[in-house]
């Protein structure tokens, strides 16, 4: 069981080093697009430009708050912390909406997550 852990482990941070960085992708592109919208010296610029950096900070703030807790999720189930188990259900459970990679995960993790032997890794010693 100790594998498997380790295996949702690894694909917790993975899963959460994507959402950084697709975070940081989508301001960049976000960016992008405001400075393609400031170039035209349309006089209605200014306020397109303003959307669309409202909705980049709000974006990448979102997708942050979302990925960080894998990424503290499968830090807690390398080291095998007793809490790491139930935030890592919590995150399982979380994950099943997202079709099909994320449901996968989420069954899958759920399975180990819940045995009983999975259960004795994470009692302190």
């Amino acid at each position: 069981m100790a594998t498997h852990v380790k295996v949702i482990a690894v694909l917790c941070l993975v899963f959460g080093a994507l959402g950084v960085l697709g975070a940081l992708f989508s301001s960049f592109i976000f960016s992008a697009i405001a400075a393609i919208v400031g170039s035209t010296h349309d006089p209605a610029a200014p306020m397109g430009m303003a959307v669309l950096g409202l909705t980049s900070v709000t974006l990448t703030i979102v997708v942050l708050v979302l990925s960080i807790p894998y990424i503290i999720t499968g830090w807690g189930l390398l080291k095998l912390r007793p809490w790491s188990r139930i935030v890592g259900i919590v995150v399982a459970a979380i994950s099943l909406i997202h079709i099909p990679f994320g449901t996968i995960f989420g069954i899958y993790a759920l399975i180990i997550l819940f045995n009983k032997e999975t259960e004795a890794l994470f009692q302190p010693s």
